[in-house]
Parts: C-alpha cells; sequence; structure tokens
C-alpha cells in the first residue's frame, strides 16, 4: 500500500536551477532513510544523495555543493534542490525510502525526468 510519488522535473538550462519533492502515502509506521537516485538512458542508476531521518545527509562527490537535499517529516515528503545543473545531469530521478510497515521495506518511485539542455 505504500507508494513514493516524486514530482518537479522538467527541462531547465545549462545552470539553471530545479527543485524535486518526493511524497509517501499509505500505511506507514515510521520512515527512516530516504534519498535520491538517477538514472540515464543505458546507464547504471547512481546515488545522488540520501538523508537520515536525523537529517544526516551524504552527497555524490560530484554534486557536493549544489545540490541540497532536506526533509519535511510530518509532510512524509523529501526535496532536492538543485542548482548550476549541468547537461551530463539529464535524467530520471528516482525517490527512495526505507519504511516501516510492520517489518521495514525499501520502496522506489517512478521517477521523474530531468533534462538540463540549452
Amino acid at each position: 500500500q505504500v507508494q513514493l510519488v516524486e514530482s518537479g522535473g522538467g527541462l531547465v538550462q545549462p545552470g539553471g536551477s530545479l527543485s524535486l519533492s518526493c511524497t509517501a502515502s499509505g500505511k506507514i509506521n515510521r520512515i527512516y532513510n530516504m534519498g535520491w537516485y538517477r538514472q540515464a538512458p543505458g546507464k547504471q542508476r547512481e546515488l545522488v544523495a540520501t538523508i537520515t531521518s536525523g537529517d544526516r545527509t551524504n552527497y555524490a562527490d560530484s554534486v557536493k555543493g549544489r545540490f541540497t537535499i532536506s526533509r519535511d517529516n510530518a509532510k512524509n515528503t523529501i526535496y532536492l534542490q538543485m542548482n548550476s545543473l549541468k547537461p551530463e545531469e539529464t535524467a530520471v530521478y528516482y525517490c527512495n525510502a526505507d519504511i516501516k510497515v510492520t517489518g521495514v521495506y525499501n520502496y522506489w518511485g517512478q521517477g521523474t525526468q530531468v533534462t538540463v539542455s540549452s
């Protein structure tokens, strides 16, 4: 019954900014770690950023200083603020979360397309 839904993707020019959001819904007991991953066509999915329930963050080296991950526990939502976007960061951005219903399970959202192009 738990699902993750991403939003905020779109077209942005190189050097521009975009903000993504991911909201979890369903019969949720507790959300632990959440994160953002991305996957370009023909490539493996890669980690972008993660955030724990205690707001501890971790970023891929390639996005440090430009991206910011945050969460709003009251809304069961995480955000990804992306600044100074590069064309090579064009990808589908996926939300991921460890969520306790009865046991703890890992969930993926459907993804949102981010295209960085002039």
